[in-house]
């Protein structure tokens, strides 16, 4: 049983992760999690969602839309239940959290 939790979590988990990648911050040709800005995805029983998430800047302009879409593409998958997005702003955002294809992206590399 165990196994096939771990497997049914995994595959959710990639899922999530597929649906976050289609929210970009909308001044960076980017998506938010190959930004960076996913501190923790967390799959609970009975698939409930929480994520841990930072946004470029306390001052970004998008701060209610982005943690927004994140949750919405979320919940547009069937097998979650709830979401729970938790912004933070600890530690502060820098440019080394970019993934190597983000860096690339924007001309960091």
């Amino acid at each position: 049983m165990s196994d096939t939790v771990t497997t049914d979590t995994r595959a959710l988990r990639e899922k999530i992760v597929s649906a976050i990648k289609t929210v970009y911050d909308p001044e960076i040709p980017v998506d938010v999690y190959e930004l960076g800005l996913i501190y923790e995805i967390n799959v609970y029983p009975v698939n409930n969602v929480y994520v841990l998430m930072t946004l470029t800047s306390p001052a970004c302009p998008s701060a209610e839309a982005i943690p927004s879409e994140v949750e919405e593409k979320i919940k547009t998958i069937e097998e979650v239940n709830d979401v729970n997005i938790e912004l933070t702003f600890d530690p502060p955002y820098t440019q080394d959290m970019m993934s190597e294809a983000a860096k690339l992206e924007l001309g960091f590399l």
